[in-house]
């Protein structure tokens, strides 16, 4: 089974289908502005695990195409206007909507965005008691995922969180979109509740997977290869858990480097680099690659409650996928 084909072929689906969500009207500059990210790129990892959610049940794959849509905008949505706070450049390596269009547009098109996702969940086509538990689950993800940002920036301005206090963040700001994504795939193609429950934990543990090893990835990736700024989430002292776990293990002569340098916008690439070296002597990036591995395990463990399918292997497949991609 070839992983990338499998999620090609319905990355392809769903990009045919959901582009008529997102025409240029006018104000132009402004649906050009909402476009910009969505149409730029992307995995579409979440569209593409409603899809096999649905699949996994024996359900019609194009069924949860709304349902896919309404999760994608979302996400874009909420890349627009993380990077307008977090200052970010890049994302997918293009210019960021507030740099290319103007912070204002920005906030507009994000908005836009999150308009246009209640609006695609209205072309699902369930029962009225099966879209109005999916509609409150989307609800409560959006609400999850503003907690989870406010609780990011809050760390960001104390200088010690606990691992548990991060783990509860990632499973609000990135978490949820996965969970819903499997969860809300499976309810649509008709699963039983326990292949549900099993679909929502799969989501939530591969959301987890995925988090941490993307910050794996800008610890020890370059910017060719993941298209966006390295050294970003140092210089805006983001809590990874490679920080996290840092910042608990350094020395005393460690903590002063940190101190001096993690957080502080204005820091050289000869600074970052300092603080990546930190880093690798605390034993933190290894250990954040050990953990993704674990809820990786745990992912593929949740699926055991689904009948086997070629399906459930192409999710076993994305689980491991979570944790060995580059980018």
């Amino acid at each position: 089974m070839d992983l990338m084909n499998e999620v090609t072929k319905r990355t392809e689906i769903f990009n045919a289908y959901w582009q008529h969500l997102l025409p240029v009207r006018d104000p132009a500059r402004l649906y050009e502005a909402a476009r910009h990210l969505p149409l730029g790129g992307g995995k579409r990892m979440r569209p593409v695990i409603a899809m096999l959610g649905c699949e996994s049940v024996f359900g019609e794959q194009r069924t949860s195409l709304p349902f896919g849509a309404a999760l994608e905008l979302i996400h874009n949505f909420t890349l627009v206007h993380d990077d307008i706070m977090d200052k970010s450049l890049v994302r997918r390596s293009l210019q960021t909507v507030h740099v290319k269009y103007g912070e204002a547009t920005a906030i507009l098109a994000g908005d836009l965005l999150f308009a246009k996702a209640f609006q695609a969940m209205h072309e699902l086509t369930v029962e009225p008691d099966v879209f109005k538990e999916l509609e409150g689950d989307l609800v409560q993800c959006v609400l999850d995922i503003c907690e989870g940002q406010e609780h990011d920036m809050d760390f960001e301005r104390r200088k010690i969180i606990d691992e548990k206090e991060y783990l509860h963040m990632i499973s609000k700001k990135t978490g949820v979109l996965f969970q819903l994504a499997a969860k809300g795939g499976g309810r649509v193609g008709g699963g039983s509740p326990e292949e549900v429950d099993a679909l929502a934990a799969y989501g939530m543990f591969l959301g987890l997977a995925f988090q941490i090893w993307d910050d794996y990835l800008d610890m020890s990736s370059d910017v060719a290869v993941l298209g966006k700024d390295i050294g970003n989430d140092i210089r805006n002292g983001k809590k990874t858990l490679i920080a996290v776990h840092s910042l608990a293990r350094a020395s005393a002569d460690q903590r002063r480097v940190l101190d001096s340098i993690y957080g502080n916008p204005k820091a050289s690439e000869h600074e970052v680099r300092s603080v990546l070296e930190v880093f690798n002597k605390t034993g933190s990036i290894e250990y954040a690659r050990s953990i993704a591995h674990h809820y990786n395990q745990e992912a593929k463990a949740s699926l055991d409650k689904l009948q086997d399918s070629a399906v459930r292997q192409i999710l076993r497949a994305l689980a491991d996928y979570a944790i060995t991609r580059e980018k």
